[in-house]
């Protein structure tokens, strides 16, 4: 007996394999109806759904006596899968494979064996749709047609099922995220509105001053400000202001930002909220917020995202009713932090993760799913803009000579080069390979010189030729159009470069 080989795809089968975690799952009647269906077409006593994992051979479903989970090295299925075509084995007996297989042996005593792979969408056969008969059973080509068909009636089942599973794990999450959002919303009133706020299409700092301006008054604070620390600079937002005190202590926050010494600037890396109910006996109190009146200051961080700290700071004046933060007061102050740092998170991740999408591996370039994304934006925008085609002239001569790595630096060097010398006035995109896009509010000659700029650079990496540089503009044309223009456009530059360059040859 001979196990089956390995196929060359084993890595990546075996991933598409675990992809449907079908293994080792009870009986379902989708897979059981389809084997009775083989069974009784093809009019085998036995048929059966087997997968082939890393050492074993599982069966899924089973029309018939007999079970065929087995070691992988007594796979008949094995061989199966090495092949797009459906297996026939007409005598196992007889075959060298498979005489002394213990399926053949012994239970179910195979003598027919026919069996058409499961193959996945990706191409990769994970298993078999097999029928089996303990005595010969000639089977027609028709018969072979139907195990096809009903091996891809497998595999659909799987993808469903797969997709189901899909769906329940995202409606699970959905709902205890649902769940964790209405633990912190119960509080309080305001904390609905704060939920409203993380569905709008804000940016972090509006929906922070947002959600701010709506604890304003169930705080009953009389200021609340959002503080933004960048480098080493402090801005202050306000969110909530009481209009009824005077206005040189309403101004009093806005104040910050000049006052260093102050507790707020100490406290940039809060990473727990401090309330403080007698601010003027609070070590460091500047004098001039305790002459103005402020008795009461709350801090609640709300995290650091892409080098900016953010916190919120609430505070009474000595005029205020309440006289100091009450336990509802935190709790609140808390739940609403709890689901803005949460909403914020969220956006960040989603952020970088479109932006990770749009962003050329290898250059840090932005890439041609952002080229498409832009151009329809500038479309829609109706301003007028510059789009420029780009392809080196040589990259592939210095790949074939000194290597990919080598060719990867150049492209590295270039890309660098060429977006520090437009700055602010043109996008670069790397739509893969040697080929390139700029697109801006931009003039011609700008983007030339930045490109011969880009190429004397990428000539200290290696020997590049050129480059070739095809201009169109947004009046002349509409989405590709406007790209098959400047393509045009670059390989006419490109021909008239190789015909100079022939002539130099021919004349020299």
């Amino acid at each position: 007996m001979t196990g089956a080989p390995l196929p060359p795809d084993e890595y990546a089968r075996l991933l598409d394999l675990a992809r449907y975690e079908i293994l080792d799952t009870p009986q379902e009647e989708a897979y059981d109806r389809i084997t009775r269906l083989a069974a009784r077409l093809l009019n085998a006593p036995v048929a059966f759904i087997n997968f082939v994992d890393q050492h074993r051979q599982w069966s899924k479903a089973a029309s018939g006596p007999g079970d065929t989970t087995a070691p992988r090295c007594d796979s008949v299925c094995a061989w199966t899968i090495l092949g797009s075509e459906p297996m026939v084995i007409e005598n196992a007996h007889t075959d060298p494979r498979f005489a002394h297989n213990p399926m053949v042996t012994g239970a179910p005593y195979i003598h027919m064996y026919a069996g058409a792979p499961l193959t996945t969408p990706a191409g990769h056969r994970i298993g078999t749709l097999c029928v089996t008969d303990h005595q010969p059973h000639p089977l027609t080509a028709d018969d072979l047609a139907v195990l096809q068909d009903l091996a891809a009636l497998v595999v659909g089942e799987l993808e469903l099922r797969t997709r189901t599973l899909e769906l329940s794990r995202e409606l699970d999450a959905q709902t205890r995220r649902n769940a964790d959002l209405k633990r912190g919303l119960d509080h309080a009133q305001v904390l609905e509105g704060i939920a409203e706020l993380i569905d709008l299409d804000l940016t972090p700092e509006e929906m922070a001053l947002n959600a701010s301006a709506l604890l304003g008054e169930a705080l009953s604070a009389d200021h609340i400000a959002l503080l933004i620390f960048e480098d080493q600079a402090l801005r202050v937002e306000a969110a909530h202001l009481n209009p009824q005190l005077p206005r040189e202590i309403r101004d009093l926050p806005t104040q910050l930002p000049h006052w260093p010494d102050s507790v707020t600037w100490r406290l940039r890396a809060l990473d727990q909220p401090l309330y403080v109910d007698d601010y003027p006996a609070y070590p460091g109190a500047l004098k001039t917020v305790v002459d103005g009146g402020i008795q009461q200051v709350a801090w609640l961080p709300l995290g650091r995202r892409s080098g900016v700290t953010s916190l919120l700071m609430a505070s009474r004046h000595s005029s205020n009713p309440v006289q100091r933060w009450r336990g509802s007061d935190r709790v609140l102050l808390e739940a609403a932090g709890r689901s803005v740092r949460g909403a914020l998170n969220r956006k960040l991740e989603v952020k970088l993760s479109h932006q990770e999408a749009r962003q050329d591996k290898l250059t840090g370039l932005l890439n041609r799913r952002a080229q498409e994304e832009d151009l329809l934006r500038r479309e829609q925008e109706g301003m007028p803009f510059l789009l420029a085609g780009l392809d080196l002239d040589g990259l592939k001569a210095l790949n074939d000579q000194e290597g990919h790595a080598q060719g990867d630096k150049l492209l590295q060097v270039f890309a660098k080069t060429l977006k520090v010398s437009l700055g602010d006035a043109g996008e670069v995109y790397r739509l893969g390979g040697d080929e390139f896009v700029v697109m801006g509010h931009v003039d011609e000659d700008l983007v030339l010189e930045a490109v011969d700029t880009a190429v004397l650079a990428a000539r200290q990496v290696g020997a590049l030729r050129g480059a070739s540089v095809g201009v169109a503009y947004s009046s002349e044309g509409v989405g590709e159009a406007l790209l098959a223009l400047a393509d045009e456009r670059m390989y006419a530059v490109k021909r008239r470069r190789h015909s100079r360059q022939a002539l130099t040859s021919t004349s020299s």
